[in-house]
C-alpha cells in the first residue's frame, strides 16, 4: 500500500521529469543541453575577473545563499548573492523593494557576470528588474521559475529551467536539486561513483 511520504516523493520525482528548459528567444531545449550551456557560462568566468550573481526572495533567498556558496567553495566560481539585510533595508527604504537586487546589479555587476535569478513565480517584480540591470551590464542570465507557464521570467534568460507545478515545496525544492545538478555534474559527477562527493573545481 502506497504511504502518503511515497505519494509525495513519487509526484515530485514526475515534477522534476517534467522540467521544461528553453535558451534563447525561447527554443526548447533538454535538460542536459541546458546544463551544459550553463556550464559554458561558468567557464567562461571562472579565469578572470568575472563572478556568479545570485537573488531570490524567501524560500529562494536561502537556496540563492546556500549555491552561492557551494559554487564558490565547491566549484571554484567566485560567487555572490545580495541578500545583506543591511541592503536590503537601505535599498528597500530608499528605493522601493522593486529595486533591491536591480540596484545592487547596477552597482557590482560587471560586463560578462552571470546573473542566476530564482523565482517560483516568475513575477516578482523586483527579480525581474533585477534581470533587466543585468542585461544593462551585459551580463548573462540563467531563470529558474515555476507556477504559470506563462510567467514573466521564464524567457528572459540564455537559460531558463521552468518547474511544472503550483506548489512551492516542489518548486523550490526542484530549484535546488536543478541547481546543485549543475554545480555537481561541472564537478564530475557520473554514475560510475553515484554516491561519492565530487571533488574537482567546475572549471
Amino acid at each position: 500500500m502506497q504511504t502518503l511520504f511515497g505519494e509525495y516523493i513519487d509526484t515530485f520525482v514526475g515534477v522534476m521529469r517534467a522540467i521544461e528548459v528553453t535558451v534563447a528567444e525561447g527554443k526548447p531545449a533538454g535538460a542536459d543541453q541546458g546544463i551544459d550551456q550553463v556550464h559554458g557560462l561558468l567557464r567562461g568566468i571562472s579565469n578572470g575577473p568575472n563572478k556568479l550573481m545570485f537573488v531570490g526572495n524567501g524560500g529562494s533567498a536561502g537556496i540563492a545563499g546556500h549555491m552561492a556558496i557551494d559554487f564558490a567553495k565547491n566549484g571554484g566560481v567566485r560567487s555572490v548573492t545580495f541578500n545583506d539585510a543591511s541592503s536590503l533595508t537601505c535599498l528597500a527604504n530608499d528605493l522601493g523593494y522593486e529595486q533591491v537586487f536591480a540596484k545592487q546589479v547596477e552597482m557590482q555587476g560587471l560586463h560578462g557576470d552571470v546573473l542566476i535569478a530564482i523565482s517560483s513565480s516568475g513575477e516578482s517584480k523586483n527579480i525581474l528588474k533585477a534581470v533587466d540591470a543585468a542585461h544593462d551590464r551585459g551580463c548573462a542570465v540563467v531563470t529558474l521559475s515555476g507556477f504559470a507557464p506563462s510567467n514573466s521570467l521564464r524567457k528572459r534568460g540564455a537559460v531558463n529551467f521552468y518547474v511544472k507545478s503550483g506548489v512551492y515545496g516542489f518548486v523550490e525544492t526542484a530549484h535546488q536539486v536543478i541547481l546543485h545538478a549543475i554545480l555537481d555534474t561541472g564537478m564530475g559527477w557520473s554514475m560510475k561513483a553515484p554516491h561519492t562527493q565530487p571533488t574537482q573545481v567546475l572549471p
